[in-house]
Order: C-alpha cells, then structure tokens, then sequence
C-alpha cells in the first residue's frame, strides 16, 4: 500500500525538466529586463564611429553616457518617443556632450558638444562662435599632442588646434583654415525647450549649422568617460587600438 502511494506521487521526470527550464528562463528573462533597464535609465555604452568630435573624442572611442545627468527616467520610456521623467528635469550645460537621437532620424545617436541654450544667440563665421553678441575666445595650442588622432582622410597640413573655454568646461577645438569655405551660420535664437550643437572637429561636423536645434527630448544623456578604444578589423575606418585613451574624462 505504501509503495502504490510512492509511485503516485512520484515526479515525472520530463516534468521537472520542464519546470528547471522555465525556471532557467525566468531567471535570464528577469536578468535582461534588468540590464536594459539600467541601461535605459542610469548608464549606457555608445561607440563613436566618426571624427566629428576631434580631438576630443577619437574614432573608435567607446563612451559611457550618464543618463540620470538631465533627471530620472522611467525605464523604457523613451524607446519609442520623448521619455518619461520621474524627477524635475534640467537642461544639458554650455559645453557638455550630449547624446542624442538626430533630429531628423530618431533611430540614429549622435554626439555633440551644446553651444547654445534655450534662449542665446548664436552665430559662426570663419570657425568663430559668437554667443549673445560676444565672441567666444580661443588661443591656439601645440598640434604635437593631437594631430596623432587625426587619420590620412583629413588635411592634417591645415589642422590647428585651440583651446576653448565654454561655461565651466575647457576642451580643445581643431578648425582647418587653409579651407576656402567654412560651414557659418547667420545669428539665430535658440528656441526653448531645445539646444544648439557643434562638433569639436569644426570644419569637419554635421551639426545645428546644418539641420538645426536638438529638442529637449531627443537627448538621451552627457557623455562622461572613454571606457575603451578600437576601430575593428571590418570596420571603414583603418583599423586601431589605443589603450591610452581608456579614462579619459569628457
């Protein structure tokens, strides 16, 4: 009698290996939800795969993005529009670099250093930047240190360097002057709610000279550090390592 209620009791063994893989696919499922949700609302890894922000940041260079810099967000909630902020939100600085999905294609990131706030005027002509009426000033800086960065698609002959000095932060700017033409943008008014961008590579830079101011809610946060460097093998771009660039602060 006893053995009977045993063998009735027994566990099906195809039946506890299904109940272990379900299990096992919970856990993965609960992992990944967690990750991109951390990744959606605290920190995120991008790859710069252009030379817009030269020298500042170098192809290749793999960065972290702060996404709590402008307020907290609600995981997921800008997949498919403008996020969702569980906190007071605050503007992206002068002088920061943002990520943000292009204006123009929403599914495309892009990384730029903000100019402009809601508010100031702009102006460029001839790589000069004029904010509110005054001119931002420069002072060159030795071509040595960053011409290095720079691969033979560029003009490395008429490259120099300034050093620039925006709100609280101090980067440094190549502009090519030889060039007969530089991209100038008559003063416009940064509308509210959005922000005026610029590569640090000035005559080599699709930017707000070009297709106009960021909204608010395309950015998806402040580029903090080079976590890495590489161009792969496959990749357009010659391919390099430097592991010299890893912690450099943006």
């Amino acid at each position: 009698m006893e053995n009977n209620q045993e063998s009735s009791t027994a566990v099906d063994p195809s039946v506890e290996k299904l109940n272990k893989i379900k299990k096992e696919l919970l856990s993965w499922i609960y992992i990944i939800v967690t990750v991109f949700a951390f990744k959606s609302s605290f920190f995120e890894p991008n790859h710069i795969p252009s030379g817009s922000l030269l020298p500042t940041n170098a192809i290749g260079d793999f960065i972290l993005v702060n996404k709590m810099s402008y307020g907290f967000k609600l995981p997921y909630s800008d997949l498919f529009g403008d996020p969702i902020y569980l906190s007071t939100p605050s503007d992206p600085k002068r002088g920061d670099i943002i990520v943000f999905r292009y204006p123009r294609d929403r599914n495309i990131l892009y990384v730029k250093r903000v100019i402009g706030i809601p508010g100031d005027e702009v102006e460029v002509y001839n790589n000069k930047v004029y904010l509110n009426g005054e001119l931002i000033e420069t002072k060159p800086v030795a071509k040595e240190e960053y011409i290095d960065l720079f691969d033979d698609k560029f003009d490395k002959k008429g490259i120099e360097f300034e050093e620039v000095q925006l709100g609280e932060k101090k980067f440094v700017t190549a502009v090519n002057n030889s060039m007969p033409y530089h991209l100038n943008i008559p003063k416009v008014k940064v509308d509210k709610g959005h922000f005026f961008v610029m590569g640090d590579n000035r005559d080599y830079s699709s930017d707000s000279r070009v297709w106009g101011f960021v909204p608010f809610g395309n950015v998806r946060g402040r580029a903090m550090v080079v976590w890495f460097n590489m161009v792969y093998p496959w990749s357009k771009e010659k391919f390099h390592f430097r592991p010299w660039r890893i912690g450099t602060l943006l």
